[in-house]
């Protein structure tokens, strides 16, 4: 996957074969993420409604921090019961940099006096 910035997310093919997503995520989400993880896992329920985005930091090969936006789908056997998840990632690093600029201009603007 590459970013918006055009950096690439993906290790190489060997690096990834059958490692977690701890691999692109940093440490400080890790076991927040991980307990969610696994009370999807075990109850087939998720406090984020299906298909809602989360958000987390994430770290490209070379150390640069980017924001990635993922939606989990759960897939589901004939029972019913889940057996794994879907994950869609996209990078919207740029896009929440813009709306950070544009909620500090928001405030300089609340925040100046009127001239009249």
């Amino acid at each position: 996957m590459e970013t918006e910035r055009g950096a690439d997310l993906r290790p190489s093919r060997r690096r990834a074969l059958e490692q977690s997503p701890d691999l692109i995520f940093p440490e400080h989400p890790r076991a927040r993420g991980w307990e969610g993880f696994r009370h999807a896992m075990a109850t087939g329920e998720s406090h984020y409604g299906v298909g809602d985005p989360l958000s987390v930091p994430g770290t490209c090969q070379g150390g640069q921090q980017v924001l990635l936006e993922f939606t989990i789908v759960p897939r589901r056997d004939a029972q019913s019961q889940m057996h794994s998840l879907v994950t869609v990632m996209r990078d919207v690093t740029s896009r929440f940099e813009e709306i950070k600029v544009l909620k500090k201009k928001l405030a300089e603007t609340i925040l100046l006096p009127s001239p009249h």
